[in-house]
């Protein structure tokens, strides 16, 4: 399969300035760029998905420079709503390392090179970027776009001169990299295409080359119909584990192993062949098969335990997603004793994807429940225990005096869990 063609059957086909897909397919020069603010200390799966798209390009012999935006990230990318709160300087910085190394295991390439655009933006005089630059970029262009109509329309907030200049720094970008690294392709989400098209207009007007964009949809929910990405409110990170700030708090951007393969895990019938596509690198007639293994046996799930397996493997490595596997199969099994007999080994993967709290020795099941954050405040604990929604090693508990005499796996519910040492 061509890359124009496997683009497409994926769905990673929105806005470009490409004649036709088959350009990409034999384009002289193989090499993009893709960037990403460090908004946060952690990518999600919205992220992801073009990250995914990116590493459709190398398969197909792409060369792939990936920008942190070391600069950008200081004014943050505009949106619809309203002004985006500045980032204190060390969060940009702390923000961007996290970040980049979540790329770099994505997008994997032998010739895989990173940038930051503060490298190049900290020594720009203001006036030169405003002669060069500002002088060839026509206002208009930004006023028609529909975001900016929005701040500053009729019940509008408003936008500030930073965030309004934002699309002249990132198209900026596009022409450095052009300049230096001979760069003429960038691949971005689809809510980038508009900051991506500014650049190819630098590019013509002071190179007079023709430079392109390929950009790849936003990931909706099928079901739901709403976007995969922070500001939804449903984030899905790609961090397994919460990083420490620079100003010693542990941030809350981060979603379980297990908890991140439970989610593809629980994927509808209606959702899964639209995202097994985009979220894994399992080939066509990989995915054609399973997909026909599942529409005769649904109950099974195959779909939903590709997608899963797939999906963690890209992200955390294959032990990690074997061990969430195993760590499924054990806790949502129906051999009532599977929990009562736990050895080290099983402890071992168990926390690897479920994440682990410890504690003083030989902790109350109250104090523990709390410093796992399966309950908030140890009231909260008591009704939990007394409700008989707590579970330790397979047996409930309703001794709320119990003390943990050994390595423990507590579950709330249905399938809240966490190991305790």
């Amino acid at each position: 399969m061509k890359l124009s063609e496997e683009l497409i059957w994926r769905g990673f086909c929105a806005e470009n300035t490409l004649e036709t897909p088959e350009e990409l397919d034999n384009r002289e020069s193989k090499k993009f760029y893709f960037g990403a603010d460090p908004s946060a200390d952690s990518l999600t799966i919205g992220n992801l998905a073009a990250m995914m798209m990116c590493a459709c390009f190398v398969r197909h012999g792409y060369e792939p420079t990936l920008l942190v935006g070391g600069a950008t990230g200081q004014i943050g990318d505009p949106k619809e709503t309203g002004e985006r709160d500045l980032k204190p300087l060390e969060e940009v910085e702390f923000n961007k390392n996290c970040i980049k190394n979540q790329m770099s295991r994505v997008i994997k390439s032998d010739s895989l090179e990173m940038v930051d655009n503060l490298d190049w933006f900290k020594n720009i005089n203001y006036l030169s970027f405003l002669r060069e630059i500002g002088k060839t970029f026509s206002m208009t262009q930004l006023l028609d776009r529909q975001f900016i109509q929005a701040r500053i329309g009729v019940g509008g907030s408003g936008i500030s001169y930073a965030e309004f200049s934002y699309t002249l720094i990132q198209g900026y970008d596009f022409l450095h990299l052009f300049r230096e690294k001979g760069i003429s392709l960038q691949l971005c989400g689809a809510d980038q295409f508009g900051n991506a098209s500014t650049g190819i207009h630098l590019i013509k007007r002071l190179e007079n080359v023709r430079a392109d964009v390929w950009s790849t949809p936003l990931i909706i929910d099928p079901v739901s119909g709403r976007k995969f990405g922070k500001s939804e409110g449903n984030a899905v990170w790609l961090a397994s584990k919460p990083a420490t700030k620079p100003n010693g708090e542990k941030s809350e951007n981060f979603t379980s192993i297990f908890d991140f393969y439970q989610f593809w895990l629980n994927q509808p019938d209606e959702s899964v062949e639209y995202l097994i596509k985009i979220y894994t690198v399992l080939d066509r007639p990989e995915i054609e098969n399973i997909l026909a293994e599942h529409k005769s046996s649904p109950e099974l799930r195959l779909a939903q335990k590709a997608l899963a397996k797939g999906a963690t493997e890209v992200v955390h490595g294959a032990s990690a997603a074997s061990a969430a596997e195993f760590a499924t199969n054990l806790l949502f099994s129906k051999d009532k004793t599977a929990l009562k007999s736990l050895t080290s080994a099983d402890f071992e993967k168990l926390s690897s994807v479920l994440g682990e709290v410890s504690l003083a020795e030989n902790p109350d099941l109250l104090s523990a429940l709390v410093a796992s954050k399966l309950a908030s405040s140890k009231s909260e604990a008591r009704k939990l225990v007394k409700s008989g929604a707590i579970s330790v090693n397979g047996e409930k508990i309703s001794d709320e005096t119990l003390v943990l005499k050994e390595p423990s796996l507590l579950k709330r519910g249905k399938n809240k869990f966490v190991i305790v040492e």
